[in-house]
């Protein structure tokens, strides 16, 4: 029989109403009591009860160790893991953990967007479609995914696009990996990714890494700001297709002279960044060594960042390259994956 690892974490899948507000305090046993699934062996892990409003990079960090843990593990070997979680920084999570996925064993995140208690809640369905998607032997090579209301989504590119929707994310980058219905697991995209990074370490959890809008009327303060509290990096969320003004062009060239690595995304939720307009606007930005990042959404690129400033690797590599390797390898144009070693079949479990 398939075994799969059910790893809670909190979030609105376990959360119940309380005089205090909606609290996570469900375990993962009794989660997987109400998902239907005596076909699979489910072991449960109760790694920590928190709304993922509250994770900080220290959280992920506890994650990713939980599951490559189970992986490594020789005695009772799993053959995927789904991990329960809170769906406001579910998708800084699931980049965080594909990253540095080094395993042909899917790794499924999914949660709820209604609580536990609620009569009509959404938990266990996804839940039961979680780990339908973890069982399925085509899910093997697939990174890590997140299933929510029947889609198959990629890590990279994922994004939460609605604040209270059942069908909560999407990725902007790339298309669904496929679809979940009546226990029927299908997959048509593969999304690439590249080689994994090295895991996480005590020096991520400290790992400022600041993100700073762009609107009208901006100036330099937050960004100098960022720099003054220790910020180790910088992701400006620019205008439009990557864009900023004259004062965030100077002071973003004053800090890349200083050694703050600087990358450039967007607050648009999707489409490329690039560098084409002068006067303050993204050409200058990248004249002024700030690579741009068009692969992830900037919530995303953030946890990038943090990665490979934590594990040392823009010491010894240029950040351009290592932007380009890991953050620009889906196409934002028009959601298509041109990478020519992608198999564009359809699977069905």
């Amino acid at each position: 029989m398939t075994r799969i690892a059910v790893i809670a974490t909190g979030g609105t899948i376990a959360s119940e109403a309380t005089d205090a507000g909606v609290v996570a305090t469900r375990t993962a046993a009794r989660l997987v009591e109400h998902a239907g699934l005596d076909d699979v062996e489910v072991e449960t892990v109760d790694l920590m009860t928190v709304g993922s409003y509250r994770l900080t990079l220290g959280h992920l960090r506890q994650i990713s160790d939980a599951v490559a843990t189970l992986l490594a593990r020789s005695t009772e070997p799993v053959d995927g893991v789904v991990i329960t979680h809170g769906t406001d920084t579910m998708e800084e999570t699931a980049i965080l953990l594909d990253l540095v996925h080094d395993d042909p064993r899917p790794v499924v995140l999914t949660g709820a967007q209604r609580a536990g208690d609620t009569a009509d809640g959404d938990g266990p369905g996804n839940l039961t479609d979680a780990v339908r998607v973890a069982a399925a032997p085509a899910a093997r090579d697939r990174g890590v995914m997140i299933v929510f209301a029947g889609q198959i989504i990629p890590a990279r590119g994922a994004r939460k696009i609605h604040t209270i929707a059942l069908d909560a994310f999407r990725s902007v980058v790339s298309p669904p990996s496929g679809t979940v219905a009546n226990g029927r697991v299908c997959f048509g995209h593969s999304a690439p990714r590249p080689d994994p990074l090295p895991r996480p370490g005590a020096a991520f959890d400290d790992t400022r890494v600041d993100l700073v809008d762009v609107y009208p009327g901006a100036d330099d303060a937050l960004l100098r700001a960022a720099a003054n509290c220790g910020a180790a990096g910088i992701v400006l969320a620019g205008t439009g297709i990557g864009n900023g003004n004259p004062d965030i062009v100077e002071a973003a060239a004053d800090l890349v002279g200083d050694g703050l690595a600087l990358v450039l995304s967007t607050r648009v939720p999707a489409g490329p960044v690039r560098g084409v307009y002068g006067n303050g606007g993204g050409a200058d930005l990248v004249a002024a060594g700030v690579p741009p990042v068009s692969g992830l959404p900037a919530t995303q690129a953030r946890i990038l960042l943090a990665l490979l400033l934590s594990t040392g690797l823009t010491r010894t590599e240029s950040l351009t390259e290592l932007i380009s390797t890991y953050a620009d390898l889906a196409s934002a144009d028009n959601h298509t994956d041109h990478h020519p070693t992608t198999r564009h079949t359809t699977k069905e479990d």
